[in-house]
């Protein structure tokens, strides 16, 4: 009986570990997404912030996903009054400018007219190259000049990879980015409602024009249309753009919403892929960029991780009799996206104040140090260290301190120390010159009383 009962403790032990084992959190499940692709990446698009990356600082070719800094550059223009959403552009003579065979199109004429809000849905639902070289001119006069302008921009948006050296992604050797480059590009477009409408259209109706009937054009995005691909459609997907070429592989940046959470996903260097269940091929880019906007949403979360009224530490206090020392507490909170299963006591602070103790009065809110917060290495933030309270000082001691610190002065001490000199030579001269000369006046007085002695 004694050990059945022993053997039953001893299964009761080993069912808790094995638990565990199935048990685990569902972002450490995919720590790893083995995603089938060459370079990736997803961010919180509204706080610029990293939820995963794999090779998105390395040199990558975009392809028609160009198109976005593209389409920024136009609606910029717009925002700008450079142009207008209704400017009507003709196609000039570059139109096909760096054009191939098999390059995407909307099929827009040379000498044909249409606006520039027109042309935006031709350059960002079919990929019309033509639209890009056309747009570029509207904007800058040149294709040159747009590409000029492209670069500059992707620089001021931190964009620390990227070489454009066309407006549409057609193939050069020295037109690359990054994943991370084009999430930054992407997260800026989102910005405005024109790009938004835009990208999260399923179709759209290009209206007449002088050279051609009314035509309709669809969005490639097959998490937005099941125009070109079927069975992809992501339900909180807002838009994005494809591209591919026989260099970039299939590609795709993607926006997809959920609440207040904005993710963008870049998925480079993909293609047909076997999926299980699937008896075809399936579309990589799709397919991977799908996963990773759900596992972004079920994995992370935005989490505030200071209370700003909590103390966090205490500074001593002088020249005052109200007290001795004053609390501090952070100013303000940080808050970051983080993985839903992160133990937050695993955040590492480090505190800085500059000095073991400051002079009063301190005033409450008075920034006496910071708050550094961070974890395995990265940092979250840095806060301002503030007083809680006010401290007074006393006037009888600051006086005291005043009279003290006089006399540590350089040149004070410089002053005394020739005082005590000169006083040292006043009284060498008072008592030892003066002594001197009583002994030679008492000398000569002797001499001269033996001279008239000896006259007598």
């Amino acid at each position: 009986m004694k050990k059945y009962f022993s053997r039953l403790f001893s299964l009761l032990l080993t069912c808790p570990i094995l638990l565990s084992l199935f048990a685990l959190p569902a972002a450490a499940e995919e720590t790893d997404l083995n995603l089938f692709c060459t370079h990736a990446i997803l961010m919180d698009a509204n706080y610029n912030e990293i939820l995963y990356e794999d090779s998105a600082y390395e040199k990558a070719y975009p392809a028609s996903l160009t198109k976005v800094l593209t389409a920024l550059l136009v609606i910029e223009a717009i925002e700008e009054g450079t142009i207008s959403a209704d400017t009507m552009v003709t196609a000039g003579d570059t139109t096909n400018q760096g054009m191939v065979a098999g390059a995407s199109t909307a099929n827009i004429k040379v000498g044909e007219t249409l606006s520039v809000e027109e042309l935006l849905y031709c350059l960002l639902l079919p990929s019309a190259n033509e639209a890009a070289n056309i747009l570029a001119v509207a904007v800058d006069g040149s294709i040159e000049t747009f590409v000029e302008h492209m670069n500059r921009r992707a620089s001021e948006l931190g964009c620390k990879g990227t070489h454009f050296t066309n407006p549409n992604g057609l193939h050069e050797d020295d037109h690359y980015t990054t994943a991370y480059d084009l999430a930054l590009m992407m997260s800026k477009a989102l910005e405005y409602d024109l790009f938004r409408t835009i990208i999260g259209s399923v179709s759209h109706t290009v209206p007449a024009t002088n050279l051609s009937e009314e035509r309709v054009i669809y969005n490639t995005n097959g998490l937005i249309s099941n125009w070109y691909y079927s069975g992809y459609v992501y339900d909180k997907c807002i838009g994005g753009k494809t591209g591919t070429t026989d260099q970039a592989g299939r590609c795709l940046v993607a926006a997809a919403e959920d609440g207040e959470t904005l993710l963008v996903s870049v998925i480079l260097g993909s293609g047909p892929m076997e999926q299980e269940g699937y008896d075809k091929p399936r579309q990589g880019q799709l397919v991977e960029s799908s996963r990773l906007l759900k596992w972004g949403f079920s994995n992370f979360r935005r989490v505030t991780i200071t209370q700003s009224d909590e103390p966090v530490a205490k500074v001593a206090v002088t020249l005052s009799r109200e007290a001795d020392e004053v609390n501090l507490k952070p100013q303000g909170s940080i808050t970051r996206t983080l993985p839903k299963d992160m133990d937050l006591d695993q955040i590492e602070t480090r505190i800085t104040i500059p000095y073991e103790s400051v002079e009063a009065p301190v005033e409450e809110g008075q920034v006496l140090g910071t708050m550094t917060l961070s974890y395995e290495g990265e940092v979250y933030g840095t806060l301002d260290l503030v007083a809680v309270t006010s401290v007074e000082r006393s006037d009888l001691l600051y006086k005291k301190q005043q009279f003290i610190d006089f006399f540590q002065h350089t040149w004070v001490k410089l002053i005394l120390v020739v005082i005590a000199v000169l006083v040292v030579l006043v009284l060498l001269r008072l008592f030892v010159f003066r002594k001197r000369r009583r002994y030679t006046a008492g000398v000569g007085g002797r001499r001269r009383g033996n001279y008239r002695g000896g006259r007598r």
